[in-house]
This record gives structure tokens, sequence and C-alpha cells, in this order.
């Protein structure tokens, strides 16, 4: 069944317009009244619904059943990641809310080529939330992973004590441990950050930076990935 973001409190018997968003894409797809669809706002859980009415540009749902769906991790992994360049930043987000990311933070560091500030930095923060939403939608996630604004790495590291107890910087730097082995190590629920680099990695004085911040060193082996192939396979190690 067709399923749509729609981030408003929801409640059985309610009937209510769509936000614009999920409203283009019900009209995209061609529902018409009588129509059954999935709603889900974030807060957990998925909500049956039927269209009721279609306008111009507005969508009019009943809210029906509420369904205790979850498909999130066990395990809550965030990610912090120098942005790589052109598509693959979007390619990243995409494939990481598939995998059940739960949250995102983009990171101009030394070597990044993607630069960003005030209202184009929001206006493509805004691009990456709706790519996230896309891919919850189309993958059954009910929790969609917030992506924070874009930040420098010097000035996100002095603040990211908070986010999760385990937090790990990939890193080919001697005395690197494997990931696999510390996961092992690791309660099965602990919270994880990772912290990748862009296209040519994190800078010796940000990774030891990194360091000095409490991020453990973490290698995912002898090969050299690209920056978005290195990000996912460590979230699949962290999500599996």
């Amino acid at each position: 069944m067709p399923r749509f973001h729609c981030p408003v409190p929801l409640s059985a018997g309610a009937e209510l317009d769509l936000p614009a968003a999920a409203a283009r894409h019900v009209q995209v797809l061609r529902h018409q009244p009588g129509d059954a669809i999935t709603l889900f706002n974030g807060e957990g859980g998925q909500w049956q619904a039927t269209v009721l009415r279609m306008g111009r540009s507005d969508v009019a749902v009943r809210v029906d059943q509420f369904e205790a769906v979850e498909r999130e991790p066990v395990r809550a992994v965030h990610l912090a990641m120098g942005m790589p360049a052109n598509e693959r930043m979007d390619w990243l987000v995409e494939k990481a809310a598939e995998l059940g990311v739960a949250s995102l933070q983009p990171l101009h560091t030394a070597h990044s080529v993607l630069r960003l500030n005030g209202e184009r930095a929001q206006k493509k923060r805004d691009h990456w939330q709706s790519v996230a939403v896309a891919a919850c939608e189309q993958c059954g996630g009910n929790r969609v992973p917030a992506v924070q604004p874009v930040a420098d790495l010097g000035a996100w590291l002095r603040d990211s004590g908070g986010v999760a107890p385990l937090r790990c910087v990939l890193s080919l730097a001697e005395g690197s441990r494997p990931l696999a082995e510390v996961l092992r190590d690791t309660a099965a629920d602990t919270a994880v950050l990772f912290l990748s680099g862009p296209e040519g990695g994190l800078s010796p004085q940000e990774d030891a930076t990194a360091r000095a911040a409490g991020f453990l060193p973490v290698t995912l082996g002898a090969r050299v990935l690209r920056a978005e192939t290195a990000a996912l396979a460590a979230l699949v190690q962290a999500l599996s």
C-alpha cells in the first residue's frame, strides 16, 4: 500500500488536509477518493487512511486504524560525514535512511570539495531531509532520520559528546581497531556515532583532533573505500 509522510498529529477518525508535499505525492500517483493509503508521522507506528477528496492542490483524508509497526534497528546509529560532492551526498543520505540511520550530520572538513553557507546550506539541508523522507516512504521506515544543519568539523567535535556513548572515527591511521571487533565488545543496543571523512578522508590533524575528543579510531579493513561506501559499510556492520 502506498505510504506517505504526514508530520502532523494523527488520531483515528480525524479528517484532515495532507501537508503540501504528501498531497503532491498522492496526486502524482493519481489516487482517487476511496483509495486506501498509509500515513506515518515519524512518532512511531503507522496509520491506515482513506482518501476523501482530491482537489487541484489539496487532498483530504480520513485517518482510520493505527498499526503499531516498528522497523527500526535495535541500535541507534548516527552518522557525521564530510560531505561528498555532486550527487554522492544525495545517494548517501538515501541509502543511510533505507538502512535505518538515526540522524545525519553534514560537515565541512579540510578536504571537503562541497562548501555550503547561509541560504544555500539551508536549501541543501531541506533537500537532503526530503530525500530521507522519500527513502522512508519507500523502505517502510516509520521514523525519519533528522538531517542536522551543516557544521564545521572543529566546532561540531566540541559538542558531539552527548550524541552517543560509543563514538568512532573511520581511520586508516596506525592503531585503529577493526570495527567488527569493537562492536563485538559492545552491547547490541549501545548507540554509536560514526565520523567519516569526505573524498580524501580526514586530514591527519582532524583525525588526531577527533581522537582527542574521545573518538575511537576504527578500520573497515585493508581496502581504501570511497567516502560514501565507507560510511555505509560502517552502518551495515553496526546495524546488523
